[in-house]
């Protein structure tokens, strides 16, 4: 495809250019094994003249008018939609994604930029009362200057737009650095947008290359004052101990284990299409995917028969065919540690509803009941179309099983008596609980992020513009303050 030949550079300072490292990031199709580009990395040095490139250009950016500035967020929406075919064909080739998960991430990228055009105009100052006499208290609200981003690889175009747009729209800067499985989709791609809608150069640049080049470059470098990171917990324990030595702020989005609980008096047959959407869309390569499905033993028998046999018929493969629900994992080793993990399962006791095939890359839906209550395997993210089904007997058991985790990011609960879901919701450890629906969600203005393990921070509405923003306080006294001395 021309588009990762034209854009598998870095892009720094308006420039496109290769990178100066020793070694290639190859960029490979999941599905077919194609090799789609080979990027050379960026090395420390580029990612010092990335995030200097955005020093310079904030400044003159921030001065401009917030209503100039949202232009390039309104042409930038306009080039989704005239190009929506050809960022799909990246996002099936890059990430195995099937078409419609292309369509699903296209239209949260769309409300992102759609949102960004107001965020502009939402930097709102305030002026407070003071005690002193003749003091006038001015609070404005400032840009931070320079946000480094770090994207993951099951959203990439979503999740590197959700931080990169508003970011620039409230008047920063940003470096990004893709995730090595998505340098197009999640980072080249989003440069080439909003390059082409009118965004002056240096304001967005994108380094693509690893810490194995960089070390801690990209978070220890003076520049950026907030730090914007979507991954692993692990790693995201990592950038977090690091950005709080330097003094930066940071918005983690970490790992999830999402539950969505089926009560004994939910619309079974609705349960069933929310749970198997929650599990398997895009082969359960998604943090808010429901790992566990826990069910009440009241319906347990009627809904496992149905649940089995909904993800039974999902059909798996090329995911450039429209009639493909379930593409390839990300990489043939991905899907070989996930066949050992049921192996592993499946060894320590539990059942196997179903058992689908792993050939390459590509993983068939399985479900799994029986594991142990205490099983490791219960607390821990599984990235890949594999689901625990465990039942409970009433509300404080079903409780207690979905609290037993380190994390907390999403859930769900299904019940005809929605306040009691609400209720039941709010007992949850976790920054969003959905009743009666799935618990894969994001909306543009509803504040986005987990507990515990699962991340620190909110983006989305409000919560965007306090993450890249500041607070200065501006007194102005208008008569004279009497001094002690």
């Amino acid at each position: 495809m021309s588009l990762f030949s034209d854009l598998a550079l870095q892009y720094i300072d308006g420039k496109w250019c290769p990178g100066a490292g020793s070694w290639d990031v190859i960029d490979l199709d999941p599905y077919t094994g194609e090799q789609l580009a080979a990027v050379t990395v960026a090395t420390a040095a580029e990612v010092d003249a990335a995030y200097r490139a955005a020093e310079r250009a904030q400044r003159p950016w921030a001065e401009r008018s917030p209503y100039e500035r949202r232009l390039v967020f309104e042409r930038a929406l306009r080039l989704v939609e005239e190009r929506e075919e050809e960022i799909t064909r990246a996002i099936v080739a890059e990430l195995g994604g099937t078409r419609l998960k292309a369509a699903f991430e296209i239209a949260l990228t769309r409300d992102v930029l759609r949102e960004s055009v107001s965020y502009a105009l939402r930097a709102e100052g305030r002026v407070l009362p003071s005690p002193t006499p003749g003091k006038e208290n001015r609070v404005y609200r400032l840009p931070v200057g320079v946000v480094g981003v770090i994207g993951s690889y099951d959203f990439p175009l979503f999740l590197a737009a959700k931080s990169v747009a508003p970011a620039l729209a409230l008047g920063n800067a940003v470096v990004l650095k893709p995730h090595d499985y998505s340098p197009v989709v999640g980072g080249t791609l989003l440069a080439w947008l909003l390059q082409d809608a009118g965004l002056p150069p240096g304001l967005l640049n994108v380094v693509i290359t690893d810490t194995s080049e960089i070390g801690d470059a990209f978070l220890e470098h003076p520049v950026p004052r907030v730090l914007s990171f979507t991954g692993s917990t692990e790693t995201g324990r990592h950038v977090a101990g690091v950005a709080a030595r330097h003094f930066k702020r940071t918005v983690l989005e970490m790992s999830g284990n999402a539950a969505l609980v089926v009560l004994d008096d939910a619309d079974v047959d609705y349960a069933v299409d929310a749970a198997v959407f929650s599990r398997f869309a895009h082969q359960g390569q998604v943090c808010m995917a429901a790992n566990r499905v826990l069910v009440d033993r009241a319906v347990l028998p009627e809904f496992a028969a149905k649940f089995v046999a909904k993800a039974a018929a999902l059909k798996t493969g090329d995911p450039s065919d429209p009639a493909t629900q379930l593409g390839p994992l990300i990489g043939a080793r991905e899907a070989a540690d996930l066949a050992a993990r049921v192996d592993a399962a499946l060894a320590a006791g539990a059942t196997a509803l179903l058992r689908g095939r792993t050939e390459g890359t590509l993983v068939e839906p399985t479900v799994l009941t029986g594991l142990p209550a205490d099983s490791e395997l219960l607390r821990r993210e599984f990235y890949g179309p594999v689901a625990f089904l465990l039942p409970f007997t009433g509300e404080d058991e079903a409780v207690r099983i979905v609290n037993d985790t380190p994390f907390g990011l999403s859930g769900a609960v299904h019940t005809r008596d929605l306040e009691r879901g609400v209720r039941l919701a709010g007992r949850i450890d976790s920054g969003m609980v959905h009743v009666n629906d799935g618990t894969i969600h994001d909306e543009p203005l509803v504040p986005f992020g987990g507990e515990k393990c699962s991340g620190l921070g909110r983006l989305n509405g409000e919560s965007t513009v306090d993450a890249f923003t500041t607070l200065k306080w501006i007194s102005v006294q208008h008569g004279r303050t009497p001094f002690p001395f």
